[in-house]
């Protein structure tokens, strides 16, 4: 590790080491090689005189990228496609008048961006279906374990652990929806020239217009992709690095969700992520077990959810066929989001399989705010025992008042039961009454919804990703 200059915590910190090698230089070069090789390829296959001896000379030297001599042109020329070009030529005498040709800079600069963002999308992808298989877990174990619910974070109709666990689920299988779209319609730019036009290309094939209607499509097969996009300028539109980007930043936004809700079920303490026996919680405080796991996911979350807004900006101000001042920005925007939100999804993984919940303080809970939600049902039983609605539901509320205080100003127990019990108009003792206290009773359909969602919405895409499944996540620090 560099101790005498900046380093960024997303590689240090919070990206795993297969995200960083995506966007790293020799992936990036490797890949310029191999879109210079299918060029050339297609080129040859089209008819120009290109040799097999070219080609296999550009093969023999696809991956071992020398970039001190790439480093040192750069210096002379201020190029950096044009300075790799020369480092493959000095490796590749014979193929050195080919390499390039007919292409113009963002040939190798924007598909391989479109092959490396397609690739990071895959790796995201992953980690998002584990994330989801462990919430599905998590969410079946505790289908039926009532849990107070809440309101504008005031306590309402209880629901169960897992029926919670499943509104998380559902806004992380959106994402993935939104994924496999984007994947799926992903193009790379094919070889368009300087504005778009192909212009170079009718000059090499002498006007020819079938045989340059052939060289997109063979690119893209040779490369792996369905299709190049139709039209473009001198880039592909930078309206795809905005759709790429808002994919991240709504996971982003759905771990938030999910972050926050953990931290303030942590505060009560119901639920609380992992934390290991030798984690210390503050230096100061030695008792302190802070979720700091879901805190660095909701940090992180709000960088990539306002990283969108870069592409975005980029795509909106682009001039006519080009302009460069969306190339340092791609450089950083890109890359960074894709960092974060892998190391994101690393946490929610590690988040989500290591969930502690404590039952004895979920029903602490739901027991003193029980008897305020159990109240239409006692009025029910008590109007069966012969009493008036009207008179009843006014007795409950004086009396749900009474009680109020005596929970919030003087700080002791709900004794609503004992004042209910004690008035003769419900004519219904303690006995029964505490008998309306199963929490099972108030939660309605929880338990049966989220045995439904997980039979019929979740366990379909698990089973369809069955062979992603199985990722487990270290945390650095």
């Amino acid at each position: 590790m560099s101790t005498d200059r900046y380093v960024s915590p997303l590689s240090e910190r919070y990206a795993s080491k297969e995200m960083q090698y995506i966007f790293s230089p020799d992936n990036k070069f490797r890949t310029w090689r191999k879109l210079w090789i299918a060029l050339a390829e297609t080129e040859k296959e089209l008819g120009l005189p290109i040799t097999d001896e070219q080609i296999d000379e550009l093969k023999a030297h696809a991956e071992d990228i020398n970039y001190d001599v790439a480093k040192e042109r750069e210096k002379i020329v201020r190029h950096d496609v044009m300075s790799h070009v020369y480092a493959y030529g000095v490796q590749c005498p014979k193929a050195k008048g080919i390499i390039h040709l007919g292409a113009t800079s963002c040939y190798v600069g924007d598909n391989t961006d479109i092959i490396v963002m397609r690739e990071a999308l895959c790796l995201v992808r992953r980690k998002l279906v584990n994330v989801i298989a462990a919430l599905s877990d998590f969410a079946g174990k505790y289908k039926d374990l009532p849990t107070l619910a809440f309101t504008h974070f005031q306590p309402a109709q209880p629901t169960s652990v897992g029926k919670r666990a499943t509104l998380w689920l559902q806004e992380f299988l959106m994402d993935l929806e939104d994924l496999e779209y984007v994947i799926g319609t992903l193009k790379l730019l094919g070889s368009k020239g300087t504005t778009g036009t192909q212009a170079s290309f009718l000059e090499l094939f002498e006007g020819k217009q079938e045989i340059i209607d052939r060289i997109d499509p063979m690119i893209a097969e040779k490369m792996g992709f369905e299709a190049c996009y139709p039209v473009s300028g001198q880039t592909y539109s930078r309206k795809v690095d905005t759709r790429v980007m808002n994919i991240l930043a709504g996971i982003a936004a759905s771990a938030h969700k999910m972050s926050n809700d953990i931290r303030l079920l942590q505060h009560l303490k119901e639920v609380e992520e992992p934390f290991e026996k030798t984690q210390i919680g503050s230096s100061a405080m030695a008792y302190k077990r802070n979720p700091m796991r879901s805190e660095r996911i909701a940090s992180l979350a709000r960088y990539v959810m306002i990283d969108a807004l870069n592409p975005a900006i980029t795509s909106a101000t682009q001039w006519f066929e080009r302009t460069l001042d969306d190339s340092a920005n791609k450089r950083l925007s890109i890359p960074e989001g894709f960092l974060a939100i892998d190391g994101i999804l690393d946490l929610c993984i590690n988040v989500t399989e290591g969930l502690v919940v404590y039952p004895k303080v979920i029903e602490k809970h739901l027991m003193a705010e029980l008897p305020f939600m159990a109240t239409e049902n006692i009025m029910m039983d008590a109007v069966k025992a012969g009493g008036d609605r009207q008179e009843l539901h006014e007795k409950i509320r004086t009396l749900s008042m009474e009680a109020g205080r005596e929970v919030k100003a003087l700080g002791r127990d709900n004794n609503l039961l004992e004042l209910i019990s004690k008035d003769n108009a419900f004519n219904l003792g303690l006995t029964e009454l505490k008998k309306a206290m199963e929490p099972s009773r108030y939660i309605g359909r929880a338990k049966e919804q989220t045995e439904a969602f997980l039979a019929n919405v979740v366990s379909p895409v698990l089973e369809k990703y069955k062979d992603m499944l199985g990722m487990h996540s270290e945390i650095n620090v």
